[in-house]
Parts: C-alpha cells; structure tokens; sequence
C-alpha cells in the first residue's frame, strides 16, 4: 500500500525548453494536492513523470510503502491511476462493456463495478456507446474505473 510520494529536486523539460528546475514536495496517504499553472507550465508533463511515463532530467520521484520505500514500477503499476485529457475510450463499446474491460483489467471486481455505477450515476448510460456519450458523461464513465478498482494514488489531469 502506498503511504507516500516525495518529489525530490526534480527538473524536467520538454524537447529543448526546461518546464521545471528543482521541484520539491511531499504527499502523504489522504491528502491532495492542486497543480497550476499557464498552459505549457508541466502540469500534465509532472503527472505523466509520476506515472512512469517520461523520464526527468535530474531529481527522484520515491513511492514509499508501510515498509518502506517500493520500487517505482511496482508503485505505478499498482498503486496509481493516471486520468489525462483524453479518457482512452474505445467509441464502438457500450459504457457497460468499457467499463467492464478497464475494472477486469485494473483487478476491480464485478461488484465494485456495479456499486461504482450507482455511486455515479451511470445505470441510464451504460448500453450507450462511448462515442455517444457527452464530454460530461464520458469523464464520469473514466473516473468510475478510479472507483471500482482503487488505487492509493490518483493522478487526474
């Protein structure tokens, strides 16, 4: 279970231009913290580093454990959940068959499923295909994932 992140003196750019030099900070199981910043800031860049998805330039990012620390692949493969701009819906799958896919894929259960619909409210949605879903509608169906297949670590761009 993952009990914390330190970001430490972290740096990262984006082909030639530096986004960020010597960030530094630390969140613990329950809290949450808010990025912001001007487009092109590295808001999304930061989170997409978190996930394992680029690599700094200098710096740590250390998931640690009740144990102690884990090893980064470990802690993103298991513990996190990444949600970008675009929610990775396949637009020919009905809500109930998407959502399906990514709980069994995320070790959620059937159960956890059906109460993450209730929790959200997506009963009326669910023989829809994604395609027809509204902005609103299709970001709801996303976070339902985060729902029926917890994570201690949620990264929502």
């Amino acid at each position: 279970m993952l009990t914390r992140l330190d970001i430490e003196a972290l740096s990262l750019s984006r082909g030639e231009r530096r986004l960020f030099d010597g960030l530094s900070f630390s969140l613990s199981a329950g809290e949450a913290a808010a990025l912001t910043g001007a487009n092109g800031a590295g808001k999304t860049s930061l989170l997409r580093a978190v996930a394992g998805f680029i690599r700094p330039d200098a710096g740590a990012i250390v998931f640690h454990g009740a144990d102690g620390e884990m090893e980064a692949e470990t802690a993103q493969r298991s513990a996190l959940h990444l949600l970008g701009h675009h929610e990775g819906l396949k637009p020919q799958r009905t809500a109930r068959q998407e959502l399906g896919f990514q709980v069994e894929w995320l070790g959620g259960s059937a159960e956890a499923m059906d109460a993450a619909v209730v929790r959200l409210k997506l009963s009326p949605l669910l023989d829809l295909e994604t395609r027809k879903l509204s902005a609103g509608q299709r970001r709801r169906l996303s976070l339902a994932r985060l729902v029926a297949a917890p994570r201690a670590l949620w990264l929502l761009d």
